[in-house]
């Protein structure tokens, strides 16, 4: 009999410490080589930590949202025969990369054609995507975000009775589809009991970067109302006649009027080193999209927007944001962006005043179409009243670096050529 110590190895470059958001084990279980043990976060990932010996955990280094030091203990494992020496045993596997660093969620403004959703405010979040939980499956391998089980605890559903998607993992619709397929069930009356959640891990970093968003960026916004009528027939157009191509959403419209207008307003797309002082206007636009998922948001990163089509940014689009829901985005797709597109897609209201993904220096937040009556020309130099489709438009800034009269021209600029499409296509 021998005691190993597994210490927490490098798990990426400059990376000094980890939290912890989870253990797998407590003292006195017995774990197998390769078993999983620990999920550790870092500023970048959520990294799955894996047993390098077989035995019987000893000591493990502390309790959930605790932060440990690179090469410190994690555990203590008493081993079967002779401790193998720390060569001898295999380093632990790469951060896997499926959560991104900051928030939102966008989404086709269009309540008819929601696709992808993003979310109002930013948060730089690592998130992890467990494996899918070996069958015979029981209430401790379920595998479900903490939503998915509290809203299951609310309805009194035990999730070992649920059926899970292909993945193995429990998501909302599973609960849905359990409630539909057992339509006699109810769940138990009276009053829910209070409950105190630890904020840790994702919540926790996602509070941080808020928390200094807000109390360093003196923020500003702005709002303008776009009529898109034109911009939807267009889409519709483009729609009917795609052939193969994917179906076009607000999105890679909107996102091609950014990029067309971005170039006579370089302090928009730009990220603010506040601590050196220097603000780096970039010529390229790689445009954050935070995508809502079971595990939270996300923001995958179309990179060179500038450089690519309508059909174009429609796949990368639908790519990305499938790669964020499935946990197999890769760390460089949800890190870097310059400027950031948030929505609350059908749920919008009139207006949004979005928090500033920092270090960036704007947000932009498309809001909910809605159909009005307007005044519009008939042609013959007189008015006539007509059914439009108008969108609200905000940004919100930076105002060290943005001034109103750059973000209000910025917008009028967008605005242009939203309401005259056909500028999109040249």
């Amino acid at each position: 009999m021998g005691k190993f110590t597994f210490n927490l190895p490098d798990i990426g470059e400059g990376i000094a410490e980890a939290e912890i958001v989870a253990w797998h084990v407590k003292p006195g279980d017995r774990v197998e080589e390769d078993q999983q043990i620990a999920d550790m976060m870092t500023d970048k990932a959520t990294v799955e930590m894996e047993s390098p010996v077989s035995g019987i955990v000893r000591e493990v280094a502390g309790e959930v949202g605790e932060t440990i030091a690179i090469g410190s203990m994690l555990v203590v494992i008493e081993t079967e025969g002779e401790v193998p020496a720390p060569e001898e045993v295999e380093p632990a596997p790469a951060p896997k990369a499926d959560v991104v660093e900051e928030r939102i969620e966008v989404e086709n403004p269009d309540a008819s054609d929601a696709d992808d959703a993003l979310a109002a405010d930013p948060a730089p979040e690592p998130i992890r995507t467990p494996t899918p939980a070996p069958a015979p499956r029981h209430e401790a391998k379920v595998l479900a975000s903490p939503a998915v089980r509290a809203r299951a605890k609310d309805l009194g559903i035990d999730l070992a009775e649920v059926k899970p998607a292909a993945d193995g993992r429990l998501r909302h619709a599973d609960l849905d589809a359990f409630l539909s397929y057992n339509r006699g069930y109810a769940p138990a009356a009276g009053k829910r009991a209070d409950e105190e959640v630890k904020v840790i891990g994702m919540r926790r970093r996602i509070a941080g970067n808020m928390a200094a968003s807000k109390r360093n960026i003196p923020h500003f916004s702005y709002v303008e109302e776009i009529d898109v009528t034109d911009l939807e027939d267009l889409r519709a157009q483009l729609n009917a006649n795609r052939g193969g191509k994917p179906k076009l959403t607000l999105l890679p419209l909107l996102i091609t009027a950014i990029c067309k207008a971005l170039p006579d307003f370089p302090m928009i797309n730009a990220r603010f080193d506040d601590e050196a002082g220097v603000v780096t206007r970039h010529g390229a636009v790689h445009l954050g999209m935070a995508t809502q998922t079971d595990a939270g948001l996300m923001v995958p990163v179309i990179r060179d927007a500038q450089g690519k089509n309508l059909w174009q940014l429609a796949t990368e689009i639908g790519r990305l944001a499938e790669a964020a829901r499935a946990g197999k985005a890769k760390s460089e797709e949800l890190s870097g962006s310059t400027l950031t597109v948030t929505s609350l897609g059908p749920l919008g209201g009139v207006a949004t005043t979005p928090v500033i993904n920092r270090p960036e220096v704007a947000i932009i937040g498309p809001n909910r179409i809605v159909e009005r009556p307007m005044f519009v020309s008939d042609g013959m130099g007189g008015e006539r009243i007509a059914r439009r489709k108008l969108m609200n438009l905000s940004i919100s800034c930076d105002h060290r670096v943005v001034d109103g009269w750059d973000a209000a021209s910025f917008v009028q600029a967008i605005r242009k050529l939203l309401e005259t499409p056909a500028l999109l296509l040249i």
